[in-house]
C-alpha cells in the first residue's frame, strides 16, 4: 500500500498528520459537516446502532478528534468513553465542545498515540475509529494495538471512507478531487489537508481488501456494511 502523508516531508506521516489536524482544528467541525452535507452524521449513529447491541461499559474512542463519535457512542450507549487522538488543538476543541453539553463527566479526552496505546490489553467493551485508520503511520500495527485493548469476543468499529461504485463514482470522484479540496483550502488555510483527504482514500484499501487485512492482523471475525452508496463503510472486527 502506498505511504500517503499530508506535506510530503521528512518527518514522517505521524507528525504530519499531527501538524495537519492541530493547524485546521478551528475549522474542523465546519468543514466537516459542510463537506459531507452532514451525512457524516448519519454514518455515526449507524456505528453507534450497531456498537449498541454489546451494551458496552467502556469504550476507548481513537482518532477522537473533536469528539463527535465519542459524544454520539456516549449518547447512544450510556458507556464511560476515552477519547484518544494525537492532535492536542482537536481535543482542545473536543474539550470544550464536551463541557458545553456537559458531559466531561462520561468523555474523558487524551493525548496518545493509537500505534502504542496507554493502556492494559483486553481492556474496553468496544473500540471506535471513525477516519482514522487511513492516517496510521503503521497500518497493522495500529490495528494489532485496537484488538489488544479490547476485550476477547468484543468487537472495534471502523467508519472509513472506501470509493464509490456504478453510475454515480465518476461525479462523486469529481467532488472529492476537485470541489471539496479547494472549499478546504479556502476555508481551513492550509494547502495541503483536503488534497490530502482524496489522495489518502484512493491509496486505502476497502471492502473485501479492508477484510483481509483485519483478518490478517487476527480478529476471529469481520463484517461490513456499505453507507451511502460506498461513501464510507463500517467494518466490524471481533476479537
Amino acid at each position: 500500500m502506498k505511504q500517503v502523508t499530508p506535506y510530503n516531508t521528512e518527518a514522517g506521516k505521524k507528525k504530519e498528520v499531527e501538524d495537519m489536524f492541530d493547524n485546521i482544528a478551528p475549522k474542523y467541525d465546519l468543514l466537516n459537516h459542510v463537506l459531507s452535507m452532514k451525512i457524516d452524521v448519519l454514518w455515526r449513529n449507524t456505528l453507534v446502532k450497531w456498537l449498541n447491541a454489546d451494551q458496552p461499559k467502556e469504550v476507548l474512542d481513537v482518532a477522537t478528534g473533536t469528539g463527535d463519535l465519542a459524544i454520539a457512542v456516549q449518547k447512544g450507549t450510556g458507556a464511560k468513553i476515552v477519547g484518544l487522538d494525537l492532535s492536542l488543538q482537536m481535543l482542545n476543541v473536543g474539550i470544550e465542545k464536551i463541557k458545553k453539553i456537559k458531559l466531561n463527566n462520561q468523555i474523558e479526552m487524551i493525548k496518545g498515540d493509537a500505534e502504542n496505546l496507554p493502556f492494559e490489553s483486553n481492556k474496553f467493551d468496544a473500540v471506535t475509529v471513525a477516519f482514522g485508520v487511513r492516517n496510521f503511520e503503521n497500518l497493522n500495527k495500529g490495528l494489532e494495538e485496537l484488538k489488544r485493548v479490547v476485550k476477547d469476543d468484543k468487537s472495534v468499529y471502523i467508519l472509513e471512507f472506501s470509493k464509490v461504485e456504478g453510475v454515480l463514482a465518476p461525479f462523486y470522484m469529481f467532488y472529492f478531487k476537485n470541489i471539496l479540496p479547494q472549499i478546504g483550502k479556502l476555508v481551513s488555510k492550509d494547502t495541503r489537508a483536503y488534497t490530502y483527504l482524496p489522495d489518502s482514500v484512493n491509496a486505502f484499501p476497502f471492502g473485501e481488501k479492508m477484510k483481509t487485512i483485519l483478518l490478517d492482523v487476527g480478529f476471529k471475525k469481520v463484517e461490513y456494511k456499505k453507507l451511502s452508496l460506498g461513501i464510507a463503510t463500517i467494518y466490524k472486527a471481533t476479537k
